[in-house]
């Protein structure tokens, strides 16, 4: 009888022990499966994140990469064209003269006349000559610097009117420059009437040289903002054509 029990309670302790363990089991297992979307969700995020950051490199990397080349394009293109513009200009800016006019002297108010007179067409405009009064021909370089009574300052030259080649003049010829005086709109600022005239001549280093011609007006002649002048040139038609 007691042996029976014993093992009624050794079974029964058995059984208990063995429910015990089966339901630590479960608790451990539901236990372990929560974490493991946690888990899964925070490896998931860490690798979004590590995605992310890569993909944020990547594209920093090539956006830098391209911004390098953009910018070095960039300078190289502005660079040459800068380059290219300023060779240009230096190239218009300095037409040049061919081997025998590289000797002869520049035009100034030692051998030329200057002369100006109003003209019908364009509107506004006078003519500027230069003829040479000299024995030998001279080179009449870029444009004069015109300065009229009260003036401030050299008024613009009209770039589009540089010539290909140095203008020489021979002796008894003459040499052009066209003078806008004043907008034919009336868009022109700060207008009022000039009585005197000068001008200057420039070596071919574009260099103003001393001195200045007086040049005789036969009325007083009206300027505004909008006065500018041509480059000499060879012929009076060219040189009123702007």
């Amino acid at each position: 009888m007691r042996n029976l029990r014993f093992r009624h309670a050794a079974r029964t302790s058995a059984l208990g022990t063995a429910a015990l363990i089966a339901a630590l089991s479960l608790t451990a297992c539901e236990g372990g499966a929560d974490p493991s979307p946690k888990n899964g969700a925070a490896d998931s995020t860490s690798q979004e994140s590590a995605d992310t950051a890569s993909d944020t490199t990547a594209a920093t990397n090539t956006s830098t990469k391209g911004s390098g080349e953009k910018t070095a394009a960039g300078s190289g293109s502005d660079e040459v064209k800068g380059s290219g513009s300023d060779a240009a200009d230096s190239s218009k800016k300095q037409p040049q003269a061919d081997d025998d006019a590289q000797s002869l002297p520049t035009c100034n108010g030692k051998n030329t006349k200057v002369t100006i007179t109003s003209v019908k067409r364009p509107v506004n405009h006078m003519l500027l000559t230069l003829t040479n009064s000299g024995s030998k021909a001279c080179n009449a370089f870029y444009y004069p610097a015109l300065r009229f009574t009260d003036a401030q300052a050299v008024p613009p030259v009209i770039e589009d009117s540089l010539p290909q080649a140095v203008v020489t003049i021979s002796p008894g010829e003459s040499a052009y420059a066209g003078i806008t005086t004043s907008s034919a709109d009336g868009s022109g600022q700060g207008g009022y009437e000039a009585e005197d005239l000068a001008i200057g001549f420039q070596n071919k280093k574009a260099e103003f040289m001393d001195g200045m011609v007086d040049v005789p007006l036969s009325k007083p002649v009206y300027i505004d903002s909008t006065l500018t002048v041509t480059h000499w040139q060879t012929e009076m038609d060219d040189a009123l054509q702007y």
